[in-house]
């Protein structure tokens, strides 16, 4: 194996209900990993790059919205990409922010089998990427109570 797929280590506590990161960067220099939570990767600007989640590899447009599931092995390559401005957020949360007796009701059916689909990842159209975009910028710049309120609202 040329490269090993390394175990994430995530700043997020028994005491958060999710870790927000909202970076700018030249390049994709982070390698296959996996961690035990859920986490919605937004990338603009990087049309080319190659996204490996799971056992599928496919090169993305300028746009990418991605939910993984706890514990698939995930990264971004740059490939194709040669812009040097790419933004990404990235939203890490526990498989237990929403315990299983509030997914069981009917209102977070939807959720639920998300959730399940999640496990081999899922990529978001670009009609559903325009639709939540502001709201992941709200996200990033909001705290307490109003943004754990910002991400259900997703």
């Amino acid at each position: 194996m040329k490269d090993p797929i390394h175990r994430e280590i995530t700043l997020l506590s028994d005491n958060d209900c999710f870790m927000v990161f909202d970076r700018y960067k030249s390049e994709f220099s982070f390698p296959v990993h996996f961690h035990p939570e859920y986490e919605i990767n937004y990338i603009s600007n990087a049309k080319g790059a190659k996204r490996i989640v799971g056992d599928h590899i496919d090169e993305i447009e300028d746009l990418e919205l991605v939910l993984i599931g706890p514990n698939v092995f995930h990264c971004w390559e740059d490939y194709h990409n040669t812009e040097k401005q790419i933004h990404e957020i990235t939203i890490q949360f526990p498989a237990d922010l929403i315990g299983e007796n509030l997914l069981n009701k009917n209102v977070y059916k939807p959720i639920k089998e998300l959730f399940q689909h999640a496990q081999r990842g899922i990529a978001f159209s670009r009609s559903t990427i325009k639709q939540v975009e502001d709201k992941l910028f709200t996200i990033s710049k909001k705290s307490g109570f109003d943004s754990i309120l910002e991400l259900q609202s997703l």
